[in-house]
């Protein structure tokens, strides 16, 4: 059974880099075909994907967001990570790893969520 798990700063400071780490267990993030996604939701909003980190290393982003978002990964510990730089009150949002096999399939895992806030 694979489990994600989102684990970060509840709050952050307007301006200020956002980081979140998402730890997985029970699957390796290096095997094929395997996508590993940042998805976010705003307040009252839908789900926004924010990028991926493919199995290869290979990054990809949403073009609104390509400007402010690195992911990027740790395959001792099994777990990838998310940066999102210059943080304004409109990122404040609940924030999910999810796991898809493949770059059109659908999210087959889900990490629960961890609920970020953009205050001073």
């Amino acid at each position: 059974q694979v489990q994600l798990q989102e684990s970060g700063p509840g709050l952050v400071k307007p301006s200020q880099t956002l980081s979140l780490t998402c730890t997985v267990s029970g699957g390796s993030i290096t095997t094929n075909y395997y996508y590993w996604s940042w998805i976010r939701q705003p307040p009252g909003k839908g789900l926004e994907w924010m990028g991926a980190i493919a199995y290869s290393g290979s990054t990809y982003y949403s073009p609104s967001l390509k400007s402010r978002t690195s992911i990027s990964r740790d395959t001792s510990k099994n777990q990838f990570t998310l940066q999102l730089s210059s943080v304004t009150p409109e990122d404040t949002a609940m924030y999910y790893c999810a796991r898809a096999a493949g770059w059109d399939r659908e999210y087959d895992y889900w990490g629960q969520g961890t609920q970020v806030t953009v205050s001073s």
